[in-house]
């Protein structure tokens, strides 16, 4: 049976000090109590490993090999406590998490760079995914986690919602209604308005048509061919918005800007785990509380 660690470590401060006088006091604990721990270690090794006198204490042949083999042998054993803490605090391992395009430009790589920096033991991978597929994904466990716009349905998952943002449009900086802070939905209504294909997002298309269900005339949808065209040229024309939540801001090509909407509601983007989750998945949700936080992601 190997000796407890304490007593262990009590002994490699007796055979620095050779004096139970001063390795008691700087151990903290009454000299009877560590002349105790000596005895009963030495019992367990069944081997003497001092020598004591009046004045002195002296390592025998085998206290002089306990003293040099045991420091090595205790901080393997600390790197074990710790790598089985840091996994029982999800702080070790490998992280999958999938989002969707849309939350690409800033939400998703913000979440990612945060947990790579505070859990140095997690290996994470982030791969764009179709957004109806991410909720199934993490369901079914091959995904950890999930960044979706809007609260997308599904089962075996829970959402947590991660950030809200306005709505506003996307526009050419030339275009008349760029000139003011604000746009009214029915002015933004006037001009063709720019959908993804729904099948991209059920959710937040809906969401984004009906913010001009009561407009009149009734509004012009159109869904261009390429969802993703990174050259805008339906807006860059002057002729065409774009519903678009403000993280478009951030992320604008040169010639157009964007403006929140008046009076319109604000979409959500959600962090999606398991229903039964993990120490890891708990890890994520903590790490994205906050920073969600940190960066006012959510309203106080």
């Amino acid at each position: 049976m190997a000796p407890d660690t304490v007593s262990l470590r009590y002994f490699l401060v007796l055979a620095q000090e050779l004096n139970f006088t001063r390795a008691a006091a700087r151990i903290g604990i009454a000299q009877p109590a560590l002349s105790a721990r000596m005895r009963r270690l030495e019992a367990e090794l069944g081997t003497t490993l001092l020598v004591r006198n009046t004045r002195s204490v002296v390592l025998t042949t085998a206290g002089a090999a306990l003293a040099e083999s045991a420091p090595p042998a205790l901080a393997a054993l600390d790197r074990a406590w710790d790598t089985a803490r840091n996994a029982g605090a999800g702080e070790l391992g490998t992280l999958r998490i999938g989002y969707s395009l849309s939350t690409g430009a800033e939400t998703a790589p913000a979440l990612v760079d945060r947990l790579i920096r505070s859990s140095p033991g997690l290996e994470v991978g982030a791969v764009p995914m179709a957004t109806p597929e991410i909720s199934p994904a993490v369901a079914d466990g091959r995904i950890d986690a999930g960044i979706t716009r809007g609260e997308q349905p599904g089962r075996g998952v829970r959402r947590f919602l991660l950030r809200r943002e306005r709505v506003g449009v996307q526009l050419a900086q030339h275009h008349p209604l760029a000139e003011h802070a604000e746009i009214e939905i029915a002015d933004a209504a006037a001009y063709p308005l720019r959908l993804p294909d729904r099948t991209a997002n059920p959710v937040i298309h809906d969401q984004l048509s009906a913010l001009f269900r009561d407009t009149r005339p009734q509004p012009r949808f159109h869904t261009p061919a390429v969802s993703f065209d990174m050259s805008q040229r339906d807006l860059r024309d002057g002729r065409t918005l774009a519903p678009a939540g403000e993280v478009a801001a951030t992320t604008q090509p040169a010639g157009l800007t964007w403006r929140p909407l008046r009076g319109a509601p604000t979409l959500t983007i959600h962090l999606v785990l398991p229903r039964v989750q993990s120490p890891l998945h708990r890890r994520v949700r903590s790490v994205a509380k906050t920073l969600a936080r940190e960066l006012h992601w959510l309203p106080d």
